[in-house]
């Protein structure tokens, strides 16, 4: 256990620190604040939740205010480029927090608000700038915003600026960037995009890790819940009007789907609403605070928009789609058990989720314990994931043809209604009867094959509305 006061902090920052109810550092904080106050390059590799915001900071106040510099206009002396407005104004915030006893200014900019008030910021001088990629690359064209002062630069929460596609914008601003400065990284994970980037833009940086890649926190309980696709609302507000879900969050993979589960629960009785990208941000701060007032039992959110929620007290997280990236589950999970609490992640999974599944089992080293108590519980499904055969993947959706364009038939490549052509030549082979190809399949392999492998993918279609098999999984009477 290390105390802040023996990490080298100046009263200032210690007496803030100590008004916030701090006394010990976590160990990303005994690990990088050291480091950072030498001015040296830092990889800092956390799981969500360790106290990181903090990590960097603190020892940005205390550089800057110890290399006193007077602020020019437009010109920031630290540049913090994170991939949220959410994100983006949690660490605002933080620098408000920490800072309040130390005269450094403090400005964030991001999309979804207008700029003019932002221009008049910049406008004044700021030590400190906390952006969002896009709005920083326009303000930049707009020439409202120079980096050539800039000598801290933080790159935060680098593996969703990844995912978000801002990889191309993240290298846009390193390049207009001084060659002298002090970088630091900072990423939940380390997929192999990550390293590359770290090596492009950091020199003879120290790697502070705290825990070991993708491990999920031991705080947590896990479970799964094998269920048809048709079911997973209805066992979705089934869940939620328990009252031991006091505030959670449901993850959905796509902006459409959490408005969709949002508004199934609303009509259900449970207090929900969602939040994504194509939200205003006027309406995603009302959704935050309602959700942190408790007036929301339910936050449902994509992703993207999650990254930046820093909520104390979420009890539950639910994985409503399961993430077809495993190091995503990680961070989607610790949205809950924060600051030493304890919390549950539930995960729905349904036939075509079981690769998602086992790829998250081998990433966490370990099995999610499977629930099978629950009344919708798919018994097919459990037992394509308890099979040691490779599951199968999820089927590619054919795009629309656009205007004017053919309908493409399901069997084959051949325009609408476009008669099959007779055999040329006397003795040539008649076309294959109905049935025998498959969708898909190509060369000329053996009819048995192709049947066999059209039995194969038979778990990839969609599933008939719930209970109209005989024998399938009926919920039982309440």
């Amino acid at each position: 256990m290390t105390e802040f006061s023996g990490l080298g902090l100046i009263e200032p920052l210690l007496r803030a620190v100590a008004e916030e109810g701090y006394q010990t550092a976590t160990p990303i904080q005994a690990g990088a604040i050291p480091v950072l106050l030498e001015g040296r390059d830092v990889l800092g590799l956390a799981q969500t939740g360790t106290g990181k915001t903090a990590a960097f900071t603190l020892p940005i106040l205390q550089r800057l205010f110890q290399n006193k510099k007077r602020v020019q206009a437009k010109a920031p002396r630290t540049l913090i480029l994170t991939p949220t407005r959410e994100l983006a104004l949690q660490i605002g915030e933080s620098f408000r927090t920490y800072g309040r006893h130390l005269p450094i200014r403090r400005t964030v900019i991001h999309g979804g608000v207008g700029q003019s008030p932002q221009v008049a910021a910049l406008a004044r001088g700021t030590d400190v700038l906390v952006a969002t990629p896009g709005r920083l690359l326009d303000l930049m064209a707009q020439k409202q915003c120079v980096l050539d002062q800039v000598e801290i630069f933080v790159l935060d929460e680098a593996d969703r600026m990844l995912d978000m596609g801002f990889i191309r914008d993240v290298r846009k601003v390193v390049a207009v960037l001084p060659k002298q400065r002090q970088t630091l990284l900072f990423s939940a994970t380390m997929p192999e995009a990550v390293v590359e980037l770290a090596h492009s833009i950091l020199t003879d940086a120290e790697r502070i890790e705290v825990a070991p890649q993708s491990t999920t926190v031991e705080r947590i309980a896990q479970r799964v819940l094998f269920v048809d696709r048709a079911d997973k609302r209805r066992l979705l507000a089934d869940l939620l009007q328990e009252g031991a879900m006091e505030r959670t969050i449901v993850f959905a993979r796509t902006k459409h789907g959490a408005d969709r589960i949002a508004d199934h629960l609303k009509k259900a009785g449970v207090p929900a609403d969602a939040i994504h990208g194509d939200k205003s941000q006027s309406a995603r701060v009302r959704a935050l605070e309602s959700f942190r007032s408790g007036d929301l039992k339910a936050l449902v959110a994509t992703d993207i928009a999650a990254r930046g929620i820093d909520i104390d007290g979420i009890t539950h997280v639910i994985n409503f789609d399961l993430p077809n990236e495993p190091e995503s589950y990680v961070h989607r999970i610790g949205r809950t058990a924060r600051a030493g609490t304890d919390g549950s992640a539930v995960s729905f999974c349904d036939a075509e989720e079981v690769a998602y599944l086992k790829a998250i089992e081998k990433t966490i080293r370990q099995p999610v314990p499977a629930d099978h108590d629950h009344p919708y519980h798919a018994s097919v499904v459990a037992a394509i994931h308890a099979s040691s055969a490779k599951p199968p993947k999820p089927a590619p959706k054919q795009p629309r043809p656009g205007r004017g364009q053919p309908q493409q038939q399901a069997g084959g490549n051949k325009p609408q209604g476009q008669k099959p052509q007779a055999p040329k030549a006397q003795g040539a082979k008649p076309p294959a009867p109905q049935g025998a190809r498959v969708a898909g399949a190509t060369g000329d392999q053996p009819l048995k094959a192709k049947v066999s492998a059209n039995q194969q993918n038979r778990h990839n279609r969609r599933p008939a509305p719930h209970g109209s098999q005989p024998g399938g999984n009926k919920r039982s009477a309440a």
